[in-house]
């Protein structure tokens, strides 16, 4: 029974070996395939690499890299040895990244470049548990001489070595693993907590999240995915490990992260899935580049785009659309919807997930104007994927329905509550935390929320985020927030409620780069992004972009008073987390006295800000920023 991954990995292996593709790496401008014997067989050698020098049953293999095949290859070797694969995001400073390596006890880690590497030596004295460090790219590590350290390819070839002497030693590994293994430990991004928490799953957990979802949308050996989300996520493992292996489907890796937009259009792929911030900020990047284009592009762009939106929003409707704009719809597709489906790489995409935070009803309505089916996937980190919405019933205001083989109970508070056969073991050494959301086999996920009658579920926000207005409304600040991000000037927004809740405000970040463009071509001159985010003319954009966004708001709700923060949020200084996510109460204490300004009647505040820099040394900027007024909205 292939009941785990590497049982899964052998078993394509024996049945495509070098006859069906698995992978695609691009270096050097060039792809280079892995087919399913070359994955097998490299997850083969290094999993004997690593018991040749001491990784046992149990043991934890940090994993710390951008998604690359190496990733992929150490996780099932690891896991191959009945040990447990720990992703660590690759961004997170060398602080970050010892608390996980302590956290999980790994005795192991496989990192991909000098750059983690250099992590590695700055904690290493701390870490008394830590055995060995495994690069897998040599560039600039040639000087390094730390008996800690050990490059890739020579782990391979111990494992080559053994396999020699112990010819049918990985296959006995591998035969005598069970469903219930512990495979992985994902650490939570920290959105609500003050440090991140380790969820435990089995190879059961994450074959079941991955089976719910691909029996709502299967995926075929002959699609391509080119993951975005980091292996590190649920979202990457579930992806790029479960549903491939299960789906055979082929794994594309960009060269670098920066390539990832220009490798994306030459795969094409058949399958994109991507977190609501990449969503959004595709989108606001359209409007931008619309807005800079020549005459002739902007009227086809505001002549065509209203056509797809009515197509879109007959479909939603059920309704069929009239001949006559079936016929504009197919003009629409040729000159204005093919062009920009291509210039985002999404001209072959079939099935188009959001995941993470809430993506606007406005976002994903403009994704449908250009006939893609993009949907919501709803999902925690502890319990896999539990809603979406199958292709022909896709509502662009909700997360769709609840998959099969899940339940939900929705509390007196609005609360979602689910059981599910992919549900998480438990939090790493952590019995409390795991007592709190797991109750009687019922996680609750402090998301809030409704069902509508057809069955759709209706995303509110993080419980603990909700609040009651002076108003009697309830705020619901992701919603607007996603909304405002959809504005090709704003790059990001946290909305608040302020003192017991008087009325609704917000502090904006600009999009410097189109803002910047947008005062160039109106002569307004400015020195840096602070300098720009403070003129006069800038918070009249702003304003604009939020009173068009209060228009579609309860009137209690709206956003009365803002100011354009003189920086942008930063994950390195702890302001957002790794995939972009708001740190409410971190932002609320590091911005208390500009959030108290912005209650009261200045029309201005002089704010000091901490900047904790990546290499240790810390900063401060002082600075004024304009406290502006929504007209229509009095406080």
């Amino acid at each position: 029974m292939n009941d785990t991954f590497p049982k899964l990995l052998k078993h394509n292996s024996d049945t495509y070996g070098d006859k069906r593709r698995a992978m695609r790496h691009k270096q050097k401008g060039i792809w280079q395939p892995l087919t399913w014997k070359d994955y097998y067989q490299s997850v083969k050698y290094l999993a004997l690499g690593l018991r040749c020098i001491g990784f046992a049953e149990g043991d934890k293999l940090l994993i710390v890299g951008q998604n690359a095949p190496q990733w992929y290859f150490a996780a099932l070797a690891a896991q191959a040895n009945h040990g447990v694969a720990v992703g660590v995001h690759p961004d997170l400073t060398a602080a970050e990244v010892k608390f996980i390596a302590e956290n999980s006890g790994a005795r192991f880690a496989l990192v991909q470049d000098e750059e983690q590497v250099d992590k590695f030596a700055e904690i290493k004295v701390e870490l008394a548990l830590l055995k060995k460090v495994i690069y897998w790219n040599y560039k600039g590590l040639a000087h390094y001489h730390d008996p800690m350290l050990m490059g890739y390819r020579e782990l391979v070839q111990l494992g080559e070595q053994f396999d020699k002497e112990h010819p049918d030693r990985f296959e006995q590994n591998v035969a005598s693993g069970k469903a219930s293994d512990t495979c992985t430990i994902i650490y939570t991004s920290g959105t609500t907590d003050a440090a991140p928490k380790g969820v435990v799953h089995t190879f059961q957990s994450l074959t079941t999240a991955a089976e719910n979802l691909l029996r709502v949308d299967p995926w075929k050996a002959r699609d391509n995915v080119v993951p975005s989300a980091s292996p590190s996520s649920m979202m990457g493992q579930c992806v790029g490990i479960a549903c491939h292996l299960l789906s055979t489907c082929t794994l594309n890796f960009a060269e670098a992260p920066e390539t990832y937009q220009r490798d994306a259009k030459e795969i094409r792929p058949s399958i994109v899935v991507h977190g609501a911030r990449y969503w959004e900020s595709q989108s606001s990047r359209v409007e931008a580049r619309m807005l800079g284009s020549d005459p002739l592009k902007k009227f086809f762009f505001r002549s065509l785009m209203p056509i797809g939106y009515q197509i879109a929003e007959a479909k939603d409707r059920k309704q069929k659309p009239n001949l006559f704009k079936r016929l504009l719809n197919a003009v629409a597709e040729k000159i204005l919807l093919t062009p920009i489906k291509t210039s985002l790489g999404l001209s072959n995409a079939r099935i188009c997930y959001s995941s993470g935070a809430l993506l606007s009803s406005n976002a994903v309505k403009f994704y449908h104007a250009l006939n893609l089916p993009l949907k919501n996937l709803y999902g925690t980190t502890e319990t896999g994927f539990l809603t979406t919405a199958n292709n022909d019933d896709v509502r662009s205001d909700t997360v769709g329905t609840v998959l099969q083989g899940t339940e939900l109970k929705v509390t007196g508070d609005g609360e979602w509550v689910f059981r599910c056969g992919s549900m998480f073991v438990g939090y790493y050494n952590d019995p409390a935390a795991t007592t709190q959301v797991l109750k009687d086999g019922w996680f609750h996920s402090g998301d809030s929320g409704f069902v509508r009658e057809d069955g759709h579920l209706v995303f509110a926000d993080r419980l603990s985020d909700i609040v009651k207005l002076a108003s009697g409304e309830k705020l619901n600040p992701q919603a607007i927030e996603s909304q405002l991000r959809t504005n090709p000037f704003i790059e990001d927004a946290w909305v608040l409620a302020g003192p017991d809740g008087v009325y609704a405000s917000a502090i904006i970040v600009i999009h410097y780069r189109n803002v910047s463009r947008w005062a160039g071509q109106r002569k307004v001159a400015h020195t840096s992004f602070a300098d720009l985010s403070q003129k006069a003319e800038v918070y009249e954009l702003v304003r604009q972009s939020i009173e068009r966004v209060n228009s579609s708001l309860p009137s209690g709700a709206r956003i009365k008073r803002f100011v354009n923060l003189h920086k942008e949020f930063d994950p390195d200084e702890g302001e957002l987390t790794r995939n972009r996510q708001l740190r409410r109460r971190f932002l609320q204490e590091r911005y208390r006295e500009l959030s108290n300004a912005i209650y009261s009647d200045k029309t201005g505040v002089s704010i000091e800000a901490r900047v904790d820099r990546r290499d240790g040394r810390t900063t401060t900027t002082k600075t004024s920023v304009t406290i502006a007024q929504v007209e229509g909205a009095t406080a």
